[in-house]
């Protein structure tokens, strides 16, 4: 398993939280400020080397961006003695730091690969934006100019511009064409520019459905072996500007990939997300649910895993579409 247990003491959002991931699918549910793209970008932040120079808080500072590069704001702010620490289990050993809100330019002694004393894990973070529409000549802006970008944006369009491998495995072959079907197409790359193209002819990215953008990004990553076995995909709201109808096809790939080893993080608000990923499951699938929310008593931020979606609580999705069919219920019957 690429990424193992996650654990957070006074970080954001969090007073104090541990997560045990799936070496599958994990998808994180729950309402918005309960900390689900935190707890992604933390983990990719841990396998995501930006530089041998970094250290691990470097790595959360390129990644969150906070105010002024100040590392102390990613600080709880009711932590009584202004520090919070993180840690993350990777395969060769857990990686972790401490934060202090007193010191904006916060860095723990000792940089470089021996600092961080575990080798890189193979990561990708897809963020809700599509970003391949506006990658000819991003890479150059953000390397010469001070943007308020965080890495993530960056990265991806790195990914993405990698050429294909010459030869994929049956399984990044199978889960290729299943995309390709679904796009009705394949991508191309001129210059810095993709195309989407099939038996009509070639549409540059700008003109092509943002939806079927981020499919093609999909198989962009699967081709240049970014979603290798072995790696981690990081996706926050996978569902975003995509119909539907097309949540099935991208659900059927992702579990190709898992069954392949590649781990999963999704972040979602959707409620075809979580049907599609009950409905195609077969036995050996590693699904695991991780439900955030605000505990009543205390309002820190609370995790309650499951294997089972029918298990899962509190699921504001789930209730929330509930409550919807009882509502068209009571108005058909007059009541």
């Amino acid at each position: 398993m690429a990424v193992g247990r996650i654990k957070l003491e006074n970080f954001t959002a969090f007073r104090e939280l541990e997560l045990i991931p799936s070496p599958g699918i994990n998808v994180l549910v729950g309402a918005n400020a309960t900390g689900k793209t935190h707890l992604l970008k933390v983990a990719y932040a841990a396998c995501d080397r930006g530089g041998d120079e970094e250290s691990f808080v470097d790595s959360l500072r390129r990644v969150f961006r906070p105010h002024g590069d100040d590392v102390g704001r990613l600080v709880n702010h009711a932590a009584a003695d202004g520090t919070a620490s993180v840690s993350v289990e990777l395969p060769g050993g857990e990686v972790s730091a401490r934060l202090n809100a007193g010191d904006p330019q916060y860095r723990e002694p000792g940089v470089g690969p021996l600092r961080w004393g575990t080798p890189p894990v193979a990561a990708t973070y897809s963020p809700p934006e599509e970003m391949l529409a506006h990658a000819p000549g991003f890479r150059s802006l953000v390397r010469l100019r001070e943007l308020e970008f965080e890495a993530v944006y960056a990265d991806i369009v790195d990914r993405a511009y990698l050429p294909p491998l010459r030869e994929l495995s049956p399984a990044q072959a199978q889960a290729a064409k299943a995309v390709e079907e679904a796009l009705c197409g394949t991508v191309e790359t001129h210059g810095e520019e993709f195309f989407l193209t099939n038996s009509h002819g070639s549409l540059e990215f700008m003109l092509v459905a943002e939806g079927l953008r981020k499919l093609a990004l999909l198989w962009l990553l699967i081709r240049n072996g970014s979603l290798a076995p072995g790696s981690v995909l990081f996706w926050d709201e996978p569902e975003a500007n995509l119909n539907p109808k097309m949540i099935g096809p991208l659900i059927n790939v992702l579990l190709m990939l898992q069954r392949d080893g590649l781990q999963v993080f999704l972040a979602t608000h959707d409620y075809v997300v979580l049907k599609e990923l009950e409905l195609q499951r077969s036995d050996g699938d590693e699904i695991l649910y991780h439900a955030l929310y605000q505990d009543g008593e205390t309002g820190d931020i609370r995790c309650s895993p499951s294997d089972d979606l029918t298990g899962l609580h509190p699921n504001a999705i789930t209730e929330t579409f509930a409550d919807l069919y009882d509502r068209d219920v009571r108005r058909v019957l007059g009541g």
